[in-house]
């Protein structure tokens, strides 16, 4: 019955520091802030962090989400006691978790950008940050366990760790967005120097059960040079840039890659099944356009028993002639025909599919010239293919190219064969179709 009282004494305490930190100078608010820093960089070895893959831990993960979100008012409370997103549902969402003694303590999300868009592009204007280079990336469906909260950071700051070591490594992202509650913004501003999408607050985020919400982003590309300028100094257990950049936490369990791809999806027909119509109506409640792009995403056949019906007028529809999927390949171009055998233009190849690829080039390409494309599928993998550019600026930027494919050799058709008939990363790291 004490326990109560007691934490409506910590939230007066708490709202009213806060308002005596706001009426403070920016730079002295920014400053008390970044004294608030406390990062471990040899964190206790019972936090293991790892991307949420059971059944056990998506559902603790979303459970504890569920909690926060309705101890902060973001949401009401589910008969399901989950919260779970049609973003949870795709494979371009990872989830990760922080997890103490072999239990959920904390949980965060990375939502790709796809044919869903993003959750805050709703309702901000994304176009400043589009005009640069570079992948986009949502960080969304961040709680801790309560009991973790006063512990300074012993979960919130490795989660962060985790989140940007797996958003600059492993999910080929450049600018990270969020939205969070206006009295967090200045703790993102001031510790990441995350920039603001807009000077205003939205007064009501649907997404957050109508709360005020603020839109920002960081240029991982930036930050580290932002970052190093403001904590090169700073003790150990104060700077953030030794930690996010140089730092190696033996608690993190990176993903294996077998190829390089750059989403690590987990959910079966099994997952989708239970947190998508057992235990929550996430399917049921989706549009048609939504249910359409669902059924493109997942195309395969074990898959289709587990999806939400479509209207007979709207089956078969294709949104895409051919998938694409999303790498991050090593590469060089030897156009046929050149004056010496050793003329070659580095490349990544940045997308694949049956019958082409996309690639980023620092050097101008030859067009329409056919050539052959040395591509590093994977550590042990690498595919040899006859390929045309055939545009520049495939996706607006300069330096973007998109090929054709004429000849593909038999490591390239295996590849591609895997990446159609696979909806998991577990799925790549095992396919024995790549074997030669």
């Amino acid at each position: 019955m004490a326990a109560q009282p007691l934490r409506r004494v910590r939230k007066f305490i708490h709202q009213n520091v806060r308002k005596m930190i706001s009426s403070l100078p920016r730079n002295m608010r920014f400053a008390i802030y970044r004294s608030f820093v406390d990062c471990d960089p040899t964190p206790d070895a019972r936090l293991e962090l790892k991307i949420a893959e059971t059944r056990d831990e998506l559902e603790a993960c979303f459970s504890l989400l569920h909690d926060a979100y309705v101890d902060s008012g973001f949401m009401q409370p589910a008969p399901s006691g989950l919260r779970v997103t049609i973003y949870h549902a795709l494979p371009t969402t990872t989830t990760l978790c922080a997890k103490w003694d072999g239990r959920v303590v904390g949980t965060i999300s990375l939502i790709r950008e796809s044919a869903f868009g993003f959750p805050l592009q709703k309702i901000f204007d994304l176009s400043p940050v589009r005009q640069k280079e570079g992948n986009l990336a949502e960080v969304s469906a961040l709680a801790v366990h309560p009991s973790f909260r006063k512990t300074g950071g012993a979960i919130l700051f490795p989660l962060m760790k985790f989140m940007y070591e797996y958003a600059t490594k492993y999910f080929d992202t450049r600018h990270l967005l969020i939205a969070v509650n206006p009295n967090r913004i200045e703790m993102y501003e001031s510790l990441l120097y995350f920039q603001r999408l807009q000077a205003t607050a939205v007064e009501s985020y649907e997404f957050a059960n109508g709360a005020p919400a603020v839109g920002a982003s960081l240029d991982l590309r930036e930050a580290p040079e932002l970052l190093e300028a403001v904590y090169r100094n700073k003790p150990p257990r104060k700077n953030l840039y030794d930690y996010f950049t140089k730092i190696a936490l033996a608690n993190l369990k990176l993903p294996y890659r077998r190829y390089f791809t750059t989403n690590d999806p987990v959910l079966t027909p099994e997952l989708l099944n239970y947190f998508f119509n057992v235990r929550t109506e996430g399917f049921a409640s989706l549009d048609l356009r939504l249910k359409v792009l669902l059924h493109s995403i997942y195309d395969l056949p074990s898959y289709q028993h587990v999806l939400p019906d479509l209207p007979i007028q709207a089956e078969g529809v294709q949104l895409r002639q051919h998938q694409r999927f999303s790498v991050k390949c090593p590469g060089q171009i030897k156009p046929d025909g050149a004056a010496t055998s050793d003329v070659a233009y580095p490349v990544q190849v940045i997308e694949v599919s049956e019958f082409g690829f996309q690639a980023y080039a620092k050097d101008a390409l030859p067009l329409n010239t056919w050539g052959s494309a040395i591509v590093q599928l994977g550590k042990k993998e690498r595919a040899v293919v006859k390929a045309l550019a055939v545009r520049d600026k495939a996706n607006g930027f300069n330096g973007f190219y998109g090929f054709r494919v004429g000849e593909p050799d038999l490591i390239w058709k295996k590849f591609v064969n895997a990446l159609q008939n696979g909806r998991t990363h577990d799925d790549l790291a095992h396919a024995t179709l790549f074997l030669t």
